[in-house]
């Protein structure tokens, strides 16, 4: 997947919210922050706006952007989102997918778990973008692709910062594992449970890691 200058400029940023570099209340100078990326300040006004959308930036009135002092309801519903769209792409993938798509979802798993056992986060966030890239393929539905696309894209910092904390790369292989047994015995409905208990298995790694507590955990139903 390529990857723009908004994507890097709105990634960066919200590591540094999210680990704790960029403290609540901290201003977002557009300009100091063209000249630190090497950018215009277009790439950056989107990725702020994108920030804002994600809950991790807030705009004021007469002093432009700032880190936002409260994100976590945000956040959680964005965990939200994500457990349930991608849960829904899961079950049509069980239904849907090609032999082809099977395979390739397989060759991604095992992708994955090399990396795992390399222990090389950066590059398990981006084979995990592929599996789960490989997973809405799969479920024929244009309308959920497009809508997913969107979300995973705001999703990804959120994602990628997770696998910092201890053993979340062998944790996070294991949940894949589950979905795709799910999804290659055509088990529509295991598929979609497996999904959600693995983005429930984010958001707890997530948490642990930046110390913030979500309102409501979303638990398998």
């Amino acid at each position: 997947m390529k990857t723009t200058r908004v994507d890097r400029v709105r990634e960066i940023l919200a590591d540094d919210i999210l680990s704790g570099r960029l403290e609540s209340g901290a201003r977002l100078d557009e300009v100091g922050l063209a000249r630190r990326f090497e950018v215009s300040r277009t790439p950056v006004r989107e990725a702020l706006r994108e920030l804002a959308a994600m809950g991790l930036v807030q705009t004021r009135a007469h002093s432009g952007a700032v880190v936002a002092e409260t994100m976590t309801a945000r956040l959680t519903e964005m965990f939200e989102a994500v457990a349930e769209l991608e849960a829904v792409c899961a079950r049509l993938s069980a239904l849907k997918m090609t032999s082809t798509e099977r395979y390739r979802l397989e060759e991604l798993h095992h992708q994955c778990g090399g990396l795992v056992r390399r222990g090389d986060a950066e590059l398990y966030h981006q084979a995990n973008a592929d599996f789960h890239a490989a997973i809405r393929v799969g479920c024929h539905n244009a309308a959920l692709d497009d809508a997913m696309a969107t979300l995973r894209r705001r999703f990804a910092p959120l994602s990628r910062i997770q696998f910092r904390g201890e053993g979340r790369l062998a944790d996070s292989y294991s949940e894949h594992d589950e979905v795709v047994r799910a999804i290659l015995r055509g088990n529509a409905e295991l598929a979609f449970q497996t999904m959600r208990r693995h983005v429930s298995g984010v958001q707890r790694a997530f948490e642990e890691y930046t110390g913030t507590i979500a309102h409501d955990p979303i638990e398998a139903a």
